[in-house]
């Protein structure tokens, strides 16, 4: 019996699990594992809605994964022994692998700057979330939120907030301008989509502390805030450099070009915890990326059982969905490399088109599984997309 156990059920752990159960299901001799923390799939797209108070949809793991032959977990991993081949969860129960896929993704950085981690919100699973939302439910008329990180989730959280909450006073900083690597029109709906909802945008300002009610900036200036979420970057878990796999200096596990651990053969890396290098540089983590890493190692391992050799990964990104509130949107549509091109797609029907991108994920891991449909990112030349292509 061949073991395939896969850490994270985040968008690519998801994407690994239900492409390769469809990939080997006429196989007796190969069981899958499946580990995660919640049961419940964390829609990350979706997390400055609930945030703002909004309900959204409760999709639950096991039901996905019900009848496809993948056994689920709940638990947190807490040690990994690649020389052993297994992995500890909840610090009691082992699971022996003769394949692993490392997919625990990424959290907030909440260690780079003091007080963050007392004082400040973060939005990297859905217990935040609602903590935040609750917070904010119970301001005043006139409170000051204030946003950390000008990035796509700090601007996104702060039009949401402001639209949900418009006698909040919300305040965006960071040390860029927001929608920086758009191209001139996108960057100029963002920020005027964000003076429309009231968000004061301030740039050019590093965060030196935050405290109970203030964030202070290198230079000694401040901030008065009732609320601080910050948004300012990312961190990996530790595990994979404790487990002794080579990682960058960011902690992520260094793949070869089939996404196995340049160290450890028998690891695959995948979405945010994986550092995965194209022609044009290491892919950043998000869920247009971390979704083919999934499909294309669930062909990888599926060739593998096969006694076949897995092919090269190869990705390119294809656009950049960004949500002003519930009734604004831009969409800045992007080269291979993630450059901006010039086709924008703004008002309604960039709303619509996020949110058919929001919905997507899940409408694939349903098709895979009713289907059979296997999952294989492919990037074809000429600026199309990442597809989905049936074996």
């Amino acid at each position: 019996m061949t073991e395939i156990l896969i850490l994270g059920a985040g968008y690519a752990g998801m994407t690994a699990a239900t492409a390769l159960a469809a990939r080997t299901r006429k196989r007796d001799d190969v069981r899958i594992t499946l580990v995660n923390p919640q049961t419940r799939f964390t829609e990350r797209l979706r997390l400055h809605q609930t945030a703002a108070g909004e309900e959204v949809a409760d999709f639950q793991i096991p039901d996905m994964i019900e009848g496809m032959g993948v056994e689920f977990v709940q638990g947190w991993v807490t040690a990994i022994d690649a020389a052993a081949q297994t992995v500890l969860v909840d610090g009691a129960r082992t699971l022996r692998y003769d394949t692993l896929v490392y997919a625990l993704g990424s959290v907030a950085d909440t260690e780079s700057v003091p007080g963050v981690a007392d004082h400040a919100h973060t939005l990297y699973n859905l217990a935040e979330a609602r903590q935040l939302a609750s917070r904010l439910h119970r301001l005043e008329a006139g409170a000051h939120v204030v946003v950390c990180g000008t990035g796509l989730t700090g601007v996104e959280s702060s039009a949401e907030l402001a639209d949900r909450y418009p006698g909040l006073r919300v305040t965006l900083l960071g040390r860029a301008e927001p929608g920086a690597a758009l191209s001139e029109k996108a960057r100029t709906y963002l920020q005027d989509g964000l003076a429309r909802l009231g968000v004061t945008v301030r740039t050019g300002v590093e965060v030196a502390k935050v405290g109970p009610d203030t964030v202070e900036f290198v230079g000694g200036d401040y901030l008065p805030a009732d609320v601080v979420l910050w948004t300012a970057g990312v961190r990996v878990s530790p595990l994979a450099e404790q487990a002794g796999l080579t990682v960058d200096d960011r902690g992520r596990i260094i793949t070869d070009t089939v996404l196995r651990s340049v160290s450890h053969p028998n690891v695959y890396a995948i979405g945010d915890a994986a550092a995965v290098r194209q022609n044009y540089g290491v892919i950043h983590g998000t869920c247009q990326s971390g979704m083919p890493t999934g499909a294309h190692v669930a062909l990888s391992i599926a060739l593998d059982l096969k006694g076949k050799q897995p092919k090269p990964f190869r990705f390119g990104y294809f656009h950049l969905p960004i949500s002003l509130g519930r009734g604004d949107a831009v969409v800045q549509f992007t080269r291979p490399d993630d450059s901006a091109n010039r086709f924008v797609l703004t008002g309604k029907r960039a709303v619509s088109y996020k949110e058919a991108v929001n919905a997507a994920p899940w409408d694939v891991f349903t098709r895979v599984k009713k289907y059979g449909a296997v999952a294989s990112a492919v990037w074809r030349k000429g600026g199309r997309s990442t597809r989905i292509e049936a074996a």
